[in-house]
């Protein structure tokens, strides 16, 4: 894990960026974000399918870092940027137009990245590893701690597509993701390789979520602007356009409909490790079906725990404490003292 110079230290907690390579051509930035002392497990935290890591854990806001959170409890924190996203390696294709190209970066790659970023951490610190997955990150999660069950010892599931049931309202069959000339089938071509969202996108589909006609009451208007921001200034080309777009792989939205026409990625009665099953009432992504089929299928995990977050939105770790924030914190701070 090769590391550049330390960023100044904000408080007790010190920063670093870090770059793991993946596989050979591709390489992972990671943010280390570390305490001076480290008295819990190591955690690696896994972004969703639209913005980068830096984006979705650690806003430079009060309220607006999952990250610092978890590092102030003593743990060392990892945040990862998969293949395609942030600072990573970026498949080529995504220099040219998105219908140039099939849907990148698909669960098996960015499984890989994980993994690799698991193992350097797992071997830098001579323990297993927590991970922690928001949305489709949670998709890669496990698919990792079922494919490397020594690397991880705690696993967090936060408003994920689990799968094994149809009729999702937005990704599934008669979505836009749904292909009309062939019903139930993703929409590939229409899709292309990846996909732009303008700060109106990012916003988008949290605002609609939030069940108030006024957004500030669930989240800080600085965290949703610093979430824009994070987002846009992830992609170097982003402002090169008019307005400013981010880039992001469009491989996630074919698994998604995967997932959300009945398929499945992994079977979570392989997983063995302790499991956070976490849920806002209010996502537009997870389903009280996947809740419900993923907390049925760990039968075999060491621990189970669900939380459910009867105000949160998909975006819940972002917003304000009494709306869900501060229950999913504790859960996972619980989660990870779990011997």
């Amino acid at each position: 894990m090769a590391q550049e110079p330390t960023a100044a230290a904000s408080g007790r907690l010190g920063r670093a960026e870090l770059r793991v390579v993946s596989e050979p051509g591709i390489t992972v930035r990671v943010r280390a974000v570390l305490p001076d002392i480290v008295t819990g497990r190591p955690v690696v935290l896994v972004h969703g399918a639209r913005a980068d890591g830096i984006a979705a854990f650690d806003l430079p806001v009060p309220g607006g870092s999952l990250a610092e959170d978890l590092a102030g409890a003593g743990h060392a924190v990892y945040v990862l940027d998969v293949r395609g996203f942030g600072a990573s390696t970026r498949p080529a294709a995504m220099t040219g137009p998105p219908g140039d190209s099939p849907p990148l970066v698909r669960a098996s790659e960015a499984a890989t990245d994980i993994a690799a970023v698991a193992g350097e951490v797992a071997a830098r610190h001579g323990t297993p590893v927590a991970l922690l997955g928001w949305a489709t990150g949670s998709v890669w999660a496990g698919l990792v701690a079922v494919q490397h069950p020594a690397l991880v010892s705690h696993l967090v599931l936060h408003n994920t597509l689990y799968g094994g049931t149809d009729g999702h309202p937005t990704m599934g069959r008669g979505s836009r993701l749904d292909d009309p000339g062939r019903p139930g089938r993703f929409a590939a071509e229409a899709v292309g390789g990846y996909r732009l969202s303008t700060g109106a996108d990012l916003l988008g589909g949290w605002d609609r979520t939030i069940p108030a006609a006024d957004p500030d009451g669930w989240r800080d208007p600085a965290i949703a602007e610093a979430y824009v921001s994070a987002a846009l200034a992830g992609d170097p080309t982003s402002h090169t356009r008019r307005p400013p777009s981010s880039r992001s792989p469009a491989g996630p939205l074919a698994d998604a409909f995967l997932l959300a026409t009945g398929g499945s990625l992994w079977n979570a009665s392989e997983l063995r490790c302790h499991v956070l099953a976490s849920r806002a009432a209010h996502d537009f992504l997870s389903r009280p079906e996947d809740l419900a089929a993923l907390v049925r299928d760990l039968r075999n995990a060491r621990s189970v725990e669900v939380l459910e977050l009867p105000q949160g939105t998909h975006f819940v770790h972002l917003e304000r404490p009494e709306r869900g924030r501060a229950a999913f914190v504790a859960a996972v701070l619980t989660l990870l003292a779990a011997p």
